[in-house]
């Protein structure tokens, strides 16, 4: 059902839809950007509905109770439990790390930005955590000025990390978000 209500969203809208997604990843670091409005939550939510890509996203798990609990769930929402048997807290990356190592299955989605205001530095937890997990980062996007909502290109967090990072920031500068004033430069 959720395909099909995709389908019908992104038609009203105008979008289309385009994957490069290595076959056989089974484990990834999807990334999203540029994340400059609150609508790239629905357009990207249709769009890995439509490219049947099972992208899941984290939230604290105390946000998964009562009725949100079953809409963010139909999100693809993960609740992270970050505190150890000890009592102390964990690293958000290394609860994410957790995640991908307890599971056969998994694509998760963080916003390197880490807020849809302009933001020249990203944050590098999402690199850390492909690193830690030994998965691949996926570049997800929303092009707005093409309406093309898809899957870019496939990089593997070895080497230099803030090389690294430049050359998915490289990736990501022509690619216009619905604020493009608050995107990558």
């Amino acid at each position: 059902m959720a395909y099909y209500f995709a389908r019908f969203i992104l038609w009203i809208g105008g979008w289309k839809v385009s994957a490069k997604i290595p076959e056989n990843t089974k484990k990834a670091v999807m990334i999203a950007a540029p994340h400059t409005s609150n609508w790239d939550l629905v357009w990207a939510r249709a769009a890995f509905y439509i490219l049947k890509i099972p992208v899941r996203f984290t939230v604290k798990k105390e946000l998964l109770k009562g009725p949100l609990k079953w809409v963010l769930n139909g999100l693809g929402a993960i609740g992270i439990d970050r505190t150890h048997k000890g009592g102390k807290k964990q690293s958000m990356t290394d609860a994410m790390i957790q995640l991908f190592n307890e599971r056969e299955e998994l694509v998760i989605l963080v916003t390197p930005e880490g807020t849809r205001s302009y933001q020249p530095d990203w944050k590098t937890g999402f690199y850390r955590i492909a690193e830690g997990a030994g998965v691949p980062i996926l570049c997800g996007y929303l092009d707005y000025e093409n309406k093309i909502a898809g899957v870019g290109p496939s990089f593997e967090a070895i080497g230099d990390m803030h090389e690294n990072i430049e050359k998915i920031k490289d990736f990501y500068r022509p690619i216009k978000g619905k604020y493009p004033e608050k995107g990558i430069r």
